[in-house]
């Protein structure tokens, strides 16, 4: 006969091997000059032809009184005419601060929103960053879902963005 508890355990170990994660690395570069505002950010899924599927992030000024943060938003067109202007902000797990330049790890499991209802499929991950006084800037990385096997990508960005990475492991 088979211990209850060692088969409820034996279950739990399987359904998490079966967690596909995703990792996204987000280099954020400090331009030279005095003044430096830090950029807002959106990462977001989409499918081949452009159409949003789910929101990863946006990362803006939640400090200003009154929500004046959200002001500059529509900065990040793209996601913006995607998706920003349709949100009731901030989304908790999706809203957070700006960060500094440097190089940020975001991290997504199968297991948990917003990965957790997403079909099979092809989809790209858009990163877009705006800033103050500064440019804008947008790149792409494709995915498919669920990843077969571990995957590795990065693309570099131009001025706005440095390095991104994605890694993909089922």
């Amino acid at each position: 006969m088979r211990n209850p508890l060692l088969f409820s355990l034996a279950l739990l170990g399987s359904s998490a091997a079966q967690a596909a994660e995703l990792d996204l690395g987000l280099e954020l570069p400090a331009p030279a000059g005095a003044e430096y505002h830090r950029p807002y950010v959106a990462v977001w899924l989409e499918t081949p032809d452009q159409v949003h599927v789910a929101d990863l992030a946006v990362w803006y000024d939640l400090a200003k009184p009154d929500h004046q943060g959200e002001k500059w938003l529509k900065d990040l067109r793209q996601w913006w005419r995607r998706s920003g202007r349709d949100l009731d902000l901030p989304v908790d797990g999706l809203s957070a601060a700006t960060r500094p330049a440097g190089t940020h790890h975001l991290h997504y499991s199968s297991q948990k929103a917003p990965l957790r209802d997403l079909k099979a499929g092809q989809y790209r991950v858009v990163v877009e960053a705006a800033r103050e006084n500064g440019g804008r800037e947008l790149v792409r990385l494709p995915l498919s879902w669920p990843p077969a096997s571990p995957e590795h990508q990065q693309i570099q960005g131009q001025a706005e963005l440095g390095l991104v990475s994605l890694q993909t492991t089922p």
